[in-house]
């Protein structure tokens, strides 16, 4: 599968969810914090590729997903392979015996809406609230122009790059994006 997707910042969570809901978007799931772990090899081929391996831990389930290398182009686009996990520890054992360990985790607080054919998240990170839309290219200009944004405010950095770029200015000392950092500047 092809996944598309943008990345629009806002100031506020309440804010966020208010432009999505005036948009027209219908809640599809509520909010609820995902725990997200990366994975790679000691010789880090996943990245030297461009891909990644990711277990998310949402509430009480678990999915694997792989990412292929973004496409250059406005929107993000990669391959994607998801398949949900019965077993998320099980999981973690298996990719150390393969020798995957764990590089990145990050958390977010995420609820998702429907609408215009496309599913719009609203995340809360530590590093600030982000709006992620992902579906066909139109349907995403569409919902950005709908949120009162364009192509000049869409950002395609991964969470893990969102991180390194403003890991310091915001006092973070470990390297996760998690929102318990004991090192982190109140």
């Amino acid at each position: 599968m092809i996944e598309r997707e943008v990345k629009l910042r806002f100031d506020t969570p309440g804010e966020a969810r208010a432009a999505v809901l005036a948009s027209g978007a219908t809640p599809l799931r509520p909010r609820r914090l995902q725990r997200d772990t990366l994975f790679d090899s000691d010789d880090q081929a996943l990245a030297r590729a461009r891909s990644a391996v990711r277990i998310r831990q949402d509430g009480t389930a678990s999915v694997l997903t792989f990412k292929g290398p973004v496409q250059s182009g406005p929107m993000k686009v990669r391959e994607e392979i998801e398949t949900a996990a019965a077993d998320g520890d099980a999981l973690r054992r298996i990719f150390d015996r393969l020798g995957l360990r764990p590089w990145f985790r990050y958390e977010k607080y995420r609820e998702e809406f429907a609408a215009r054919g496309v599913i719009v998240a609203v995340d809360e990170t530590p590093v600030g609230t982000f709006v992620e839309i992902e579906g066909d290219a139109d349907g995403i200009t569409a919902m950005a122009a709908a949120l009162g944004k364009g192509p000049a405010d869409y950002i395609l950095d991964s969470y893990f790059r969102l991180f390194e770029k403003t890991r310091e200015a915001l006092g973070f000392k470990g390297r996760d994006m998690i929102f318990d950092d004991p090192g982190r500047a109140q």
